[in-house]
């Protein structure tokens, strides 16, 4: 297995770590077998998720937890929390006084918080897209499911100089 870096020895609940029989068919440094899953919906499972070795019950390609409900796109605003990123979306509020649209967010105290699988690296800027699942945590009702890194997207959401 991996090296646990929790206090308590984790382990997928659908695997058998005990066999007796001999690693002839295994390859050395597979790591055994590894339970993953497809979640449906047009989403991929990632390699990461297939050929890893980290354990999650939160994620939801090796975890227990199902996506259903919605399924929202946004920017991720901060990923300094262990393993729950903070999206922002962005959409047009028509306001009704000056016949306008002006841009809103979810920035004044609607974000959103989801819960991040080890098998994603997620940075400040990148564009996220997130399923709604059952209560994680008090506040996290969310998991990311795919990841469009800042740079191969052409708006990435974020202001960043260009220099002059």
């Amino acid at each position: 297995m991996a090296e646990q870096t929790e206090k308590a020895f984790l382990k997928q609940p659908k695997v058998f770590l005990c066999s007796k029989k001999s690693g002839k068919g295994k390859r050395p440094g597979k790591g055994g077998n590894r339970f993953y899953k497809s979640i449906g919906l047009n989403f991929k499972t990632p390699r990461e998720a297939i050929e890893g070795t980290y354990i999650d019950k939160k994620c939801p390609f090796v975890g227990d937890v199902s996506i259903r409900g919605r399924i929202v796109s946004g920017v991720c605003h901060s990923a300094k929390m262990v393993r729950t990123i903070i999206v922002r979306r962005d959409y047009l509020h028509f306001v009704k006084k000056y016949q306008r649209q002006e841009l809103d967010s979810s920035y004044s105290g609607n974000f959103i918080l989801a819960h991040v699988s080890p098998c994603f690296r997620v940075k400040e800027g990148d564009r996220v897209t997130i399923g709604q699942c059952r209560p994680l945590s008090k506040t996290v009702r969310f998991n990311v499911l795919k990841v469009i890194p800042a740079g191969s997207s052409g708006s990435s959401g974020k202001k960043a100089f260009t220099g002059v």
